[in-house]
């Protein structure tokens, strides 16, 4: 790591915060960090499967996240072991900062799911996101999450989550 950007080719541990908490640590290797996009790749973090109905992540799937400086989301691309596209996870966050050699992102509840052949985008937990708290303690991160999840999905449903992440 040179001035905060991490080297590509070597390990990181990206810590994802929810309210103030850290909520999973997990090792992950660095494929590109531009100073303001970093790429990793981590296989599942999770303990064993999880199925949230429209998607299942399980041993074996490989992650591909990627996280700005500057933009208030990660887009998370999934694949499982033999390499087929699951689709795209995307954590509306705070953007990303390295600390102490981690990666860390504040994750601020909203999330979209887009399905790999892009037929299918969903928004998530905005009930979550409206029982945060987050309007009255920080109106302006409010307004930016809100902002990001507009984007991600303008993004998903134009075809152009994959010219991001190019």
């Amino acid at each position: 790591m040179m001035n905060g950007v991490l080297t590509a080719g070597g390990t990181v541990t990206v810590g994802l915060v929810k309210a103030g908490r850290t909520k999973v640590r997990y090792p992950a290797v660095v494929t590109h960090d531009d100073g303001t996009r970093v790429v990793v790749r981590a296989p599942w973090a999770g303990a064993g499967p999880r199925d949230f109905g429209f998607v299942r992540f399980e041993d074996g799937d490989v992650f591909t996240e990627h996280y700005w400086r500057d933009r208030w989301y990660a887009v998370k691309e999934v694949r499982d072991a033999s390499g087929t596209l699951k689709g795209w996870y995307c954590d509306v966050t705070r953007p990303a900062r390295v600390e102490a050699g981690a990666l860390v992102v504040e994750d601020l509840d909203l999330d979209l799911w887009v399905s790999a052949d892009g037929a299918t985008v969903l928004r998530l937990d905005e009930d979550e996101f409206a029982d945060s708290g987050l309007d009255a303690r920080d109106p302006a991160a409010a307004r930016a999450a809100r902002e990001a999840l507009d984007e991600l999905e303008a993004l998903a449903r134009s075809g152009g989550l994959g010219g991001l992440l190019a």
